[in-house]
């Protein structure tokens, strides 16, 4: 067999952009289409943002203007700008940048100076703007080279920075910016800066409270159990509160303005500092599942320096606070004992309810205790046999990994439909459960029926998500259902387990719709996927002759080699959100409790909008 020749003709040097976009997993996670919350197009606004942040914490600047005409983003500040004679090289030369001087920005999102350089590099067209001390210069770029640098001139503007980028279409496919998506990060960043104006198109995000508006804009008033629990400090806040349906633990953690969706050593750190405090204040050695159970909580903290596990940080690995303060844990554990101590002591009746929920959960753990003992027996038995799940090899606590944000379980209901997705699947990121059959209409029922039904205990272990979030195996959980009224009907009682028993799935964007085509239109020389009617009479339009049309009726009907377009590069996924106006158990009482006359008017009304849009067509 003969030898790969490697010799110094094989080295090869790339310059600061083309590294970024030959390898941009390792600089802003996924790519995407803008469907999911943490595609790269946002990772490129939040980088952008990042940095009027940055300028806001040090003093500088109490507004933001974002605008996204498009595919285009405009993003001012009002800060000090950046020092125009270092204006090309801060956003175009790596290890550049104010962020390495702790002189200049002390407890910073941004550390390491490559986020604007990844925008850059990444984007079509890209042009920075500084303004200060009555002077300003700009600077275009074109994939990360310089086309247009202009001389400094005379200006009445105010200072600040503004920022204007498309990103690439070759890189980010048919992206699209969700509003829904931007809005989120952006209340994100004012409950984490009181006092910060955010303009979005023209909307304005402003907190005065902080985390406990956090809480009180994420969920129902009638579902908390009691009134929010707000603690500050100086390099610390809380809020915290229990839900009176919510079975499992919610965490809303960040550090340094960063929102770290996989937690880290400051979630950790309180999650302890919360059972350890509460087993002092009652004097009872109470189980830690059972005092963190139905939790709703976050928690902020500024740290100097901070190390995460990714570019994209989302997790920290950080366990010092900085300069002469104790450890992450040290210090959280400090903060939440005195404190929290403190306020239950002033606050009896909240402390009562507190225990009664504790107790309660004790009850209800040790009913269950057999029964999760046989059924995480059942998991393990059923995953050794493979016969519900085809695992993928890389999952999301794989922190190093590029692909970790890809890691993504389809749940799929029949042998052929599951077949067809396990054949043209990407092994390396795509894992497929199948289901045998309707699953149970869990609306109304206890944790129990979890346990003691076979697919949803085995979908629970799939996802390895019984003690926490934090250990959810993959990011992107998928509903592959055919387009029919069955598969509506399972959609939804899935989408009703995870809203009864784990709705922080939904709340942190993890659960979506496979949308899959409705119809092939192809000639001789060309074939077109349709996933509507509309799309339908475009492609027979542009098709030349009579083209021939497939209806497909279900999932089992695509073979592997056509589905794999389905599920690649070109994947259509529809998230599942939350309506911020309705509480879960409004929304699951109304969809799948017992019949009601406004659920019948619902659907006479929708029933007759389908059917005028068939007569007009």
């Amino acid at each position: 067999m003969a030898q790969t020749q490697y010799t110094e003709d094989n080295i090869r040097s790339l310059d600061w952009k083309e590294h970024i976009r030959m390898r941009p997993g390792m600089y802003i996670g996924k790519l995407g289409d803008g469907s999911s919350a943490d595609d790269g197009i946002y990772i490129l606004l939040k980088e952008t943002i990042d940095n009027c942040i940055d300028e806001f914490v040090m003093g500088a600047g109490k507004t933001i203007e974002i605008s996204i005409p498009g595919d285009k983003v405009i993003v001012r500040d009002f800060g000090r700008g950046i020092p125009l004679g270092k204006l090309v090289d801060v956003v175009s030369k790596m290890n550049t940048g104010g962020k390495y001087d702790t002189r200049a920005f002390k407890k910073s999102v941004g550390l390491n100076g490559v986020g604007t350089k990844a925008v850059n590099a990444l984007s079509s067209y890209f042009r920075v703007e500084s303004t200060r001390d009555g002077k300003s210069k700009s600077a275009e770029f074109e994939t990360g080279n310089l086309i247009n640098e202009e001389l400094l001139e005379e200006t009445s503007r105010r200072r600040g920075t503004k920022v204007t980028f498309t990103p690439d279409e070759s890189i980010f496919k048919k992206y699209k910016y969700r509003n829904e998506y931007v809005e989120r990060m952006l209340r994100n960043y004012v409950y984490l800066n009181p006092g910060l104006t955010i303009l979005f198109n023209g909307e304005k995000f402003y907190s005065e409270n902080g985390l406990k508006d956090l809480l009180e804009d994420n969920n129902s008033v009638d579902d908390l159990l009691y009134p929010i629990i707000h603690l500050r400090g100086e390099d610390i806040e809380v809020a915290i509160t229990h839900s009176k349906t919510q079975y499992s633990e919610e965490y809303h953690s960040f550090v340094n303005g960063q929102h770290t969706t996989q937690g880290g050593t400051h979630q950790s750190a309180f999650r302890e500092a919360l059972v350890r405090t509460i087993r002092d204040f009652y004097g009872k050695n109470y189980d830690p599942s059972d005092v963190r159970k139905s939790i709703i909580s976050a928690i902020s903290i500024k740290v100097m320096e901070p190390v995460f596990e990714s570019q994209t940080k989302t997790k920290l690995g950080s366990t010092d606070m900085g300069g002469e303060l104790p450890t992450v844990r040290t210090y959280i554990n400090d903060f939440v004992g005195k404190q929290l101590d403190n306020y239950l002591h002033k606050n009896p009746e909240t402390a009562e309810k507190i225990q009664r929920k504790i107790m309660m959960a004790e009850r209800e753990r040790k009913e269950l205790s057999g029964i999760r003992k046989l059924a995480k027996e059942r998991a393990k038995k059923a995953s050794l046999h493979n016969k519900k799940l085809r695992d993928c090899r890389v999952h999301l606590a794989d922190m190093k990994n590029e692909r970790r944000l890809e890691s993504t379980l389809f749940i799929t209901e029949g042998d052929s439909a599951s077949g067809s997705i396990t054949k043209s699947r990407d092994v390396n990121t795509q894992a497929v459960f199948s289901l045998r059959g309707k699953p149970l209409n869990s609306y109304g029922m206890s944790k129990k029926i979890v346990y003691e039904n076979e697919e949803f205990n085995l979908l629970q272990a799939a996802l390895n998500i019984e003690e926490s979030m934090e250990d959810l195996r993959y990011n992107n959980i998928v509903i592959a259902t055919d387009a029919d009224v069955d598969g509506m009907h399972i959609r939804l009682l899935l989408i009703t387990f995870f809203l009864q028993f784990f709705p922080e799935l939904i709340k942190e964007n993890h659960l979506y719709i496979l949308q899959t085509p409705l119809f092939r239109v192809r000639n001789k020389k060309e074939t077109i996927y349709c996933y509507s009617e509309d799309e339908k009479k475009v492609a027979i339009q542009k098709l030349t002759g009579k083209p021939e049309i497939t209806r497909f009726k279900g999932l089992g009907e695509i073979s592997p080699d056509e589905f794999k377009h389905f599920i690649g590069d070109d994947i259509r996924l529809e998230p599942i959100m939350l309506d911020k106006a309705l509480s879960i158990e409004e929304l699951l009482k109304f969809y799948m409790g017992k019949n009601t006359p406004d659920r019948q008017e619902f659907i006479i009304n929708n029933l007759k909008v389908e059917v005028d849009l068939v007569e007009q067509e």
